[in-house]
């Protein structure tokens, strides 16, 4: 695949300052102050193909947004280089602002007072997209989402997962090649953020979008992306195969077992770490190559009812690999 993204040594630095509180500190900070510096993405390279859909994780504070804003022409970069679809994205080109979108879950592109169709009616305008054109995509996009009878509804009447679908819309209406996605589906119940991710797929599979997803939720990426980049302090921990993050951490295994009378946990300490316990139920974290010997033990000393085993759970895994400070391929 065509690669349609790729990031060379993307830096981004914050100057800041700090006050203590205070009318006297207020007014010695007029004439001097002490600057000090946020390194908030450090050196960062990647390639993205085109039609690819790409997680990018994090904590707070990480660089996930900064990257997605840089990326978007919204902000200038320190340092490095960055060509998206062929364009320099901080030169803001008009050919370039109408081959992406960025939905931004916490900020709204909608006027609240007004219907819907009003603020994506205005996008068709700035775009400049045909009367057929923009009747057949409002169709279509509309159709997906379920959301056709609520385009005249006023957007402060909507339920948050509704106003999310007419975002979507509205950052769709004029057929971006590309999409970034930050927290898209925050704050949405479980039915909506499941409409979302299966609405994304189906977008990303109907129009070869690539799609740059960042979220907290990891259904969300798991669902809608095979890639994921986990970045943390600015820099990339990982690129690779979202599945495969566990594998880093393969060597704890997660022994959950039910017992059929109580047993204290003072006996169960020396088999493994145990993460959660109650009378009749123990969930033990331990080394793989302890399995075989610990899941024989406790077979042959302890009233098993039933136990299974699996890999560390996933955001685990992930939480894991936000304190590594060598990047992972």
């Amino acid at each position: 695949m065509e690669r349609m993204i790729r990031v060379s040594g993307l830096h981004k630095t914050y100057d800041y300052y700090t006050k203590e509180a205070g009318l006297r500190h207020s007014l010695k900070n007029l004439f001097s102050r002490k600057t000090l510096t946020k390194e908030a993405v450090k050196s960062i390279s990647f390639e993205i193909a085109s039609g690819e859909c790409v997680g990018f994780i994090g904590p707070n504070g990480a660089g996930k947004t900064t990257t997605l804003k840089m990326l978007s022409g919204i902000l200038h970069p320190t340092g490095g280089e960055a060509s998206v679809f062929g364009h320099t994205p901080w030169e803001r080109k008009n050919e370039f602002k109408r081959i992406f979108s960025l939905v931004m879950g916490q900020k709204n592109q909608l006027w609240v007072d007004l219907p819907a169709i009003e603020s994506i009616y205005l996008n068709k305008c700035i775009y400049q997209i045909p009367d057929d054109a923009y009747e057949r995509m409002l169709a279509e996009l509309s159709e997906m989402l379920d959301v056709k009878h609520l385009l005249q509804v006023q957007v402060r009447r909507l339920s948050l997962g509704e106003r999310m679908k007419m975002e979507l819309i509205a950052a769709l209406i004029h057929s971006p090649k590309l999409l970034f996605l930050d927290e898209p589906t925050i704050g949405l119940d479980l039915i909506s953020q499941k409409k979302i991710r299966e609405f994304l797929t189906y977008y990303n599979e109907q129009f070869n979008a690539t799609l740059i997803l960042t979220s907290h939720y990891m259904k969300d990426i798991e669902d809608v992306c095979k890639r994921t980049i986990v970045i943390n302090e600015g820099r990339i921990l990982y690129d690779g195969d979202f599945k495969k993050i566990n594998e880093l951490f393969n060597e704890v295994k997660v022994l959950n077992v039910q017992f059929s009378e109580p047993v204290p946990e003072e006996s169960l300490r020396p088999l493994g770490c145990v993460t959660k316990r109650d009378l009749y139920h123990a969930v033990i974290e331990l080394p793989k190559e302890h399995l075989k010997p610990v899941s024989r033990m406790l077979l042959d000393r302890f009233p098993v009812v039933d136990f299974t085993v699996a890999d560390l759970p996933l955001e685990e895994s992930i939480a894991k690999l936000y304190g590594k400070e060598v990047a992972t391929g």
